[in-house]
């Protein structure tokens, strides 16, 4: 494991209303990851101090833009790992070059039929939901190495060793601008500029793993308020907020917001104050809560807006369908169960 030191913190808010969206998408979404990492330490956050900033940088993020903030979380999620399990010169060069502007990402889902693998010297294989395929500069993957059941770690530097993108495949309703992929490599050669990161199994170990998962809650959160923030401005500007019925249906979905926002925050508590193998069962309830806020949230929202809401030239429209995409992360059915297992044997209960 690595060692870097500290780096400064400064405020947890960023200025984001000012980026060109007229840019190209990549352009665009790269400015964004540099303004948003500014002032923060890319490594795991050492007290509860720093994971709020970290994660109230996740929220903005996605309070304003759900791809953006989808990418800026895959960034800071591959940049910490490389700080956990890489050796220290190596993770100190990966990250001066995110600071220089480098935009990493985190591709471990497997390709059917494709998996991506490692013989020491060469990649094969392929990824599914490669976000940022064809934006990122650096990819950190997951690759079947023989001798091994478990995965190898490695940094791939996409200008070096670029993989063939197939984007007719990611075909969805909203998250359109994550350029979430499939991509290949076809017997690539691992050049100088890519990396090895820490020993086969690395990125499977707890609570890491599913711990590092309130990191993208925090975005959707973040998304939620998005949704409080677009019905507000279309009810002042319409002159519909003093409506009664249009009234109540905006303090319920702030307190849906709100309540979104609490869980995040007691949650990141949580895992500075209980021991750590509770902390995956305490995220997967983190995101089923989340979960249940954002279909609230979206319910409302058309409530409230009606029609309007769904016309494609509104921007609340192009939102509402990047959270409702966002919202289904791997198996949600999977995580109740888990906090329901946990439960039951006294991993977790309820206090207050």
């Amino acid at each position: 494991m690595s060692a870097l030191p500290d780096e400064p913190t400064r405020a947890d808010t960023v200025a984001l209303a000012d980026l060109d969206a007229t840019q190209p998408n990549a352009a665009y979404m790269r400015a964004g990851i540099a303004r948003l990492q500014t002032g923060l330490a890319l490594s795991d956050p050492r007290d509860l101090t720093a994971y709020l900033t970290l994660a109230r940088r996740l929220y903005a993020a996605g309070r304003f833009d759900l791809p953006l903030g989808r990418l800026f979380e895959g960034h800071i999620d591959a940049l910490q790992i490389i700080t956990r399990y890489a050796d220290t010169e190596t993770a100190t060069a990966l990250h001066a070059k995110a600071r220089a502007g480098a935009c990493f990402g985190v591709w471990n889902a497997p390709l059917a039929g494709e998996p991506l693998a490692f013989d020491g010297e060469r990649l094969a294989g392929g990824k599914a939901f490669a976000s940022g395929a064809g934006l990122l500069t650096h990819a950190l993957v997951s690759a079947d190495v023989a001798d091994s059941d478990s995965k190898q770690l490695l940094v791939v530097d996409l200008d070096a060793t670029p993989p063939a993108i197939d984007s007719d495949w990611w075909q969805v309703l909203g998250m359109q601008r994550s350029e979430t992929h499939l991509v290949r490599w076809h017997d690539a050669p691992l050049g100088a500029r890519d990396a090895v990161i820490g020993t086969p199994g690395d990125y499977e170990h707890e609570p890491w793993l599913s711990a590092g998962a309130l990191r993208f809650v925090a975005v959707q959160a973040g998304g939620i308020a998005g949704l409080f923030d677009g019905v507000r401005d279309h009810l002042v500007a319409r002159g519909r907020a003093g409506d009664p019925h249009q009234a109540a249906r905006l303090g319920r979905l702030y307190d849906v917001a709100a309540s979104a926002a609490g869980v995040c925050r007691d949650t990141a508590a949580q895992l500075f104050d209980t021991p750590a193998a509770s902390h995956p069962a305490r995220v997967a309830s983190a995101r089923s809560r989340v979960l249940d806020a954002g279909e609230q949230a979206l319910h409302l929202t058309q409530q409230s807006v009606g029609l309007s809401a769904f016309f494609e030239t509104d921007p609340l429209c192009a939102h509402m369908a990047d959270l409702m995409v966002y919202l289904r992360q791997p198996a949600p059915d999977a995580q109740r169960v888990q906090v329901g297992a946990a439960a039951a044997d006294g991993t977790i209960e309820p206090s207050l």
